[in-house]
């Protein structure tokens, strides 16, 4: 017997993705419904070789439902998420709006598996901000092995994180440069054909980001409170995929012979590390792979115990959808659908 599923955003960039990876991973679903906004109803979408007709939010009915899979948006997710799991539907959501509550798990199953036993009554469980996922992965066999004290990350974010319209800018200012168009900037504050911005989210009074804020608190939260973090988040002009170089400081000493070989056996982890010329992991080879792709992994020699490590991977697979198949497979595992444990 399998699951009754709701892919709530279905019609986004995630969404798609995940009614994809539902289909590859040949995950048990007795049915599955593609759930988006009233604008979208009867939108065809595509899963596995079945084609869904997209339904109204507004208008569906959630009881007899075991899964929800959010990826809406914030705001749809905080009005529509406590009133889907009030019915009795686990919701796993990809938005902001539930990470940092103290009732909802903040789950990444590679890194904190058992944080799934801590769902409360609100039947939500959260996804991590893309950046923050790939870069706890990575972080996870080593913080255990030497314990990591302090991480500076600067990330190179693909558009495809901000949206399918940010996607379609990156496409148009492309062509309009190349044909001597006017350049169009209306989801990014500057040009990002053939450019990078150090901007992601808004502006705090600190200096600092929301999108570099989320990757602090969040991996506080996923991976050990002790841990200081400071990040820089860039846009770059890459279709998906997103790239992080991060440097490390440790309590205890660690080489990167050492780092090489835990990360090797790490769960979710491929060490792609030549020290050649293409000796090295970039967003194009990702696109499309579930793993956290770790390179450039070199000692820092301007801190004790220190190291560098290069981070890539899909952002709506790993960094969204993936993820949160991940984690209802961690509780179909654990027998936590209430349905199938009846």
């Amino acid at each position: 017997m399998g699951l009754r599923i709701a892919v709530v955003g279905a019609t986004g960039n995630v969404g798609r993705e995940m009614l994809n990876i539902l289909a590859e991973r040949e995950f048990p679903a007795d049915e599955v419904a593609a759930i988006a906004s009233r604008r979208s109803l009867g939108v065809e979408l595509t899963y596995g070789e079945k084609t869904l007709k997209c339904k109204d939010l507004e208008t569906f009915d959630f009881s007899g439902y075991d899964l929800a899979l959010m990826s809406a948006g914030g705001s749809v997710s905080k009005e529509w998420s406590p009133k889907i799991g009030a019915q009795g539907c686990v919701v796993i959501d990809n938005s902001s709006a539930w990470r940092m509550d103290p009732r909802v798990p903040l789950i990444v199953p590679e890194v904190n598996a058992d944080a799934v036993n801590q769902i409360s009554s609100l039947n939500i469980i959260a996804n991590p901000n893309c950046s923050t996922a790939q870069l706890v992965v990575a972080l996870k066999p080593l913080h255990d092995h030497a314990t990591i004290t302090r991480v500076v990350v600067a990330t190179y974010q693909s558009v495809s994180g901000k949206g399918k319209e940010a996607m379609e800018e990156l496409w148009t200012q492309t062509r309009a440069i190349f044909v001597n168009d006017e350049i169009v900037k209306e989801e990014f504050p500057a040009q990002i054909a053939f450019n990078v911005i150090p901007h992601g989210g808004e502006f705090m009074e600190d200096g600092y980001t929301t999108e570099e804020w989320k990757m602090t608190v969040e991996t506080k939260k996923i991976l050990d409170p002790k841990i200081k973090l400071t990040a820089t988040s860039v846009r770059v002009p890459v279709f998906v995929g997103h790239s992080e170089a991060v440097h490390i400081e440790f309590k205890d000493p660690i080489s990167d012979v050492e780092a090489r070989k835990i990360l090797r056996e790490a769960p979710g982890v491929l060490v792609i590390d030549k020290r050649e010329d293409g000796g090295y992991i970039t967003p194009v080879e990702a696109v499309g792979e579930y793993a956290t792709y770790v390179s450039r992994i070199r000692v820092d020699p301007t801190v004790e115990n220190g190291l560098a490590l290069w981070v890539v991977s899909d952002n709506l697979r790993k960094g969204a959808a993936l993820n949160a198949v991940q984690i209802a497979e961690l509780m179909l595992n654990r027998g936590m659908f209430r349905r199938l444990a009846a």
